[in-house]
């Protein structure tokens, strides 16, 4: 089985003899009228009756990202990478700064939910590999529509420091989901909301 964590980076280096205009990541379109804004600027706008209007774009804090077969919410300055994996087997990540991930993988052929044990091997061998202790227990999450997930939670601690796992699936008899999350115990305190956000949210479509 494979684990693909995608980290995307793009560098923009302007050079010239005079200093160029910062790109914008947004366009806002009134009315035919377009203007560049970021999150959290203001910018008049001219309408086509000779009117000004000001307008403001703001980020919400959180964000839904819907696939073929679910959806969750997060947060919105976090972005959610898809990976086509082969084999009909696709993979949602959101991953903060800081390690704590989210992962979705979508089976096209086959029910995952027996892939947990696999799974926690592969995204814990390296921590074992290095001294580290792994311990697990079976586990269970209830979704708000009554759907039950199965699979386990485990919790691995190194020298260091440590982190817990949780990796449940739902599936029918030639598809299902893969639902895994990951924290580490230094960051619990800011990270939590996240990994609790997604639970609360998580909506299966099967």
């Amino acid at each position: 089985m494979r684990f693909a964590v995608a980290a995307f980076a793009t560098i923009l280096l302007c050079v010239g003899v005079t200093r160029a205009e910062d790109l914008k990541a947004f366009k806002l379109t009134i009315d035919g009228v377009a203007v560049d804004i970021d999150p959290g600027d203001d910018a008049n706008v001219r309408l086509p009756g000779g009117k000004t209007a000001k307008v403001r774009l703001e980020r919400n804090d959180f964000a839904t990202f819907s696939g073929g077969t679910f959806s969750f919410v997060h947060p919105s300055g976090i972005s959610v990478t898809k990976t086509d994996l082969g084999d009909s087997i696709t993979q949602y990540l959101a991953a903060s700064a800081l390690g704590t991930i989210v992962v979705v993988q979508e089976y096209g052929k086959m029910n995952p939910v027996s892939l947990d044990q696999l799974m926690l091997q592969e995204m814990t061998k390296e921590s074992v590999q290095a001294g580290g202790t792994l311990t697990q227990q079976p586990t269970a999450r209830k979704l708000a529509d009554g759907r039950q997930l199965t699979g386990i939670k485990a919790t691995v601690k190194t020298r260091t420091d440590s982190a817990d796992f949780e990796i449940v699936g739902f599936g029918l008899a030639d598809q299902g989901l893969l639902f895994i999350t990951r924290i580490g115990d230094q960051d619990a305190a800011t990270e939590q909301p996240m990994i609790d956000k997604f639970w609360e949210t998580l909506k299966v479509k099967l």
